[in-house]
Formats: C-alpha cells, sequence, structure tokens
C-alpha cells in the first residue's frame, strides 16, 4: 500500500507548535498529571509502584472493564485497545478490506477514514453533508450508493470537521439500511460524551447492530490526547480477533503509564465532561458573538454537538495565504478546509480549549487590517 500524505497531520506539524494560539484543536482542554492524581486518593503512591514492562495486548482488564461501562451492552471481551483512534482506524480498514471493496464514506472527514481504504485498492464513495442544509445526510444518496461490493458504511457523529449531530430515528435508519444489506457499520465516535444536552446522546453502534463497530479515545471529550489511548468495540468477536492479530505487527501493547492514567481518567468521567463542558459553551458563546460581528465575511452554521464547527468565507476567492499571514503575523491558527479536500474558504474552529477570548481579538482585528479581504 501506499499512502498520500496526510493533509491535516502535516498542516499541524509545520504550523501548530509554532504559533501561540490554536483556535481551530478538535480536543478538549489537555488536562494535567496533578490534576488527574488529584481526583483519586492514593494514585500518586501506586504511580510510583506502576510497573513499566509489557501490558496486555488487547489491553489492562480494569481498563477494558471501565471502558465497558460507557456502552448499554458491551461487555470487556469485545473491546480491543489500540495506540489512539488512528492506529484503530488503520487496523479495521486493513482487516476488513480486500482490494476492489467499496466503502461509503461521510464527508467532509477526517483523512484515513477514506485515504487508507483507497490505498489499499477499495472504491470510496463519499457521502457529503449538505451545508446548505445545515450539514443534513441524505439517506437517499446513501442507498443510491450502494454496491454488491460495498463492504462498510463510515460515519462520525458528533461529526469533525462541522458539529453537526444526527438524531436517532436517523441513525436507526442508517443501521437499517446496513443490517439489510449485510454491511459493516464503522462509527468514529471519538466525540460522543460532548453532546451540549444528554437527550442528544446516541446509543453507541456497537449497542445497536451485529455489525457495528464504534470506535473510541481518549483524546477528545476527556482531553488525554497524550496517552495515546483509543479503542474499538463491537460484537462482531472474530473481526476483534482478526484486528488482535493485526495489532501484533503494529505497537503490540499499549503504554503502561498511559494505561494507569486513562483508568483515573474513566473512573471520573462524569467530573472531567462536566469541566470540559463548560469549557466548550463558553468558547460557543464567544463565538457566535464573533460570527456575528463579522457576519458580512462568513457563513456560521452553529454546531449541534462536539468540540468544533467548520465556518466559511462567503467569498469564492483563494484564502490559501489568509491562513499563513494570519499565523505569522498574529500567532493564530485556523485549519483550512484544503486539509479536509474542501474548499479553502471553510476552516474548522475548536471550542474545546481555554483562552479563546484573546485569540479571537487578535483574528479580530487581522480580518479588519488585511487588505486582500478587504478588497472582497
Amino acid at each position: 500500500m501506499k499512502l498520500n500524505e496526510f493533509k491535516l497531520e502535516r498542516y499541524f506539524a509545520k504550523y501548530e507548535f509554532m504559533t501561540a494560539y490554536n483556535l481551530c484543536a478538535s480536543d478538549c482542554e489537555p488536562l494535567t498529571v496533578n490534576e488527574l492524581l488529584q481526583m483519586e486518593e492514593g494514585s500518586l503512591l501506586a504511580l510510583k509502584k506502576q510497573g513499566l514492562g509489557y501490558t496486555e495486548s488487547a489491553g489492562d482488564s480494569d481498563l477494558l472493564e471501565l471502558i465497558s461501562s460507557l456502552y448499554n451492552t458491551i461487555i470487556p471481551d469485545q473491546i480491543l485497545t489500540f495506540s489512539g483512534a488512528e492506529e484503530a482506524i488503520f487496523i479495521f480498514m486493513n482487516v476488513l478490506l480486500n482490494p476492489r471493496d467499496h466503502i461509503i464514506v461521510q464527508f467532509p472527514a477526517y483523512q484515513s477514514l477514506f485515504e487508507i481504504a483507497q490505498s489499499i485498492g477499495c472504491h470510496v464513495s463519499l457521502w457529503e453533508l449538505e451545508p446548505h442544509h445545515n450539514w443534513e445526510l441524505n439517506l437517499e444518496v446513501l442507498i443510491d450508493n450502494i454496491t454488491p461490493r460495498t463492504r462498510a458504511i463510515i460515519i462520525n457523529f458528533p461529526h469533525n470537521p462541522t458539529g453537526t449531530h444526527i438524531s436517532r430515528q436517523k441513525l436507526n435508519q442508517i443501521i437499517d439500511i446496513a443490517q439489510e444489506n449485510n454491511i459493516y457499520l464503522f462509527s468514529d465516535e471519538v466525540y460522543r460524551l460532548l453532546e451540549y444536552n444528554s437527550v442528544q446522546r446516541l446509543p453507541a453502534t456497537c449497542d445497536l447492530y451485529d455489525k457495528g463497530v464504534s470506535l473510541g479515545v481518549m483524546s477528545k471529550a476527556f482531553g488525554l490526547a497524550g496517552l495515546r489511548i483509543g479503542w474499538i468495540s463491537t460484537p462482531d468477536r472474530e473481526l476483534l480477533k482478526q484486528f488482535a492479530a493485526f495489532k501484533d505487527y503494529t505497537t503490540i501493547c499499549n503504554s503502561a503509564p498511559s494505561e494507569f492514567f486513562a483508568k483515573i481518567a474513566l473512573k471520573h468521567v462524569d467530573k472531567i465532561l462536566e469541566r470540559n463542558l463548560t469549557i466548550i459553551n463558553q468558547n460557543r458563546e464567544l463565538f457566535s458573538g464573533f460570527f456575528t460581528n463579522f457576519k458580512e465575511f462568513f457563513d456560521y452554521i452553529p454546531p449541534k454537538a462536539g468540540s468544533v464547527a467548520f465556518p466559511s468565507f462567503k467569498s469564492n476567492v483563494s484564502f490559501e495565504q489568509f491562513y499563513i499571514d494570519l499565523a505569522r503575523e498574529k500567532n493564530v491558527l485556523l485549519l483550512p478546509g484544503t486539509t479536509f479536500n474542501y474548499p479553502d474558504r471553510y476552516f474548522r474552529i475548536g471550542f474545546g480549549r481555554k483562552g479563546v477570548a484573546g485569540p479571537l481579538e487578535l483574528l479580530s482585528d487581522f480580518i479588519t487590517t488585511y487588505s486582500p479581504l478587504k478588497e472582497h
């Protein structure tokens, strides 16, 4: 297999750590080691005693038990952990798919959700969200794209980068379509638990469908991207066995300290989510005010759930230089739509980090003085 350059990751590699203000991060405010240890009495002493040898390849048994508590029907032996969500996506695609297979991918999407399949030699149909209809999904398009070679449907809710979400009814319809056609449904649920109202929360796909595969991670909702702990949950034990065998050729097992910290976090889910949703809701208000003030420049569809949104400039001119100049002159980072194979007038913003007000002021000043933008 030969993979194309990962546009989003290459962009972040170039600009993320050279700018002081990241307004496009998709994760929540990172927790510190001290904040985690303070949640659990006796955890500092336990950390000092933590062994640094190999860990269980599927994941620590207590960790699997805690992850299973996030689901309704899934039990620990229906879960396999990975080094972040990216390894899980890579292994899922390589185990399930063969050349000439077909998958349908909700789009725009995180690049690996379609790129890996293409590199294997699969045909990929992009199931596009409709920006002119508040990023809605058209189920008729899904049905029309199914072929006898369709192996999987790939969905992501709450969605990155648009922040859109779907109803339980629509999720049930997608599952019905997959079931009628004997197709796997891979559900990227890394932003699950970041619904603004718990009533919005969808059941995990793995709890609803025997060919449902749910992707989770400590990075987004929990603010613990540095742990590099992700997982797949599915009732399909045979498929999970194949994932485990493939993992023997990638990471083999997790980092022991990472599993230690992940277990603490999962014991205190409610506290961490309350913290992160407070930050998100405060930032949503700030961004809403910003886009109201600059409505002559931008189209903005407020997110329905999660920690990101995908506004756009109203002009159709090229904005490639705008993002570079903003990073260099104001130290503020936005993520252009081109990193999602989308027009560069779109850009991702992130709500999950602290300290948004100052960078928004810098962005406001830049917009009002940036001559190429004023000309259009």
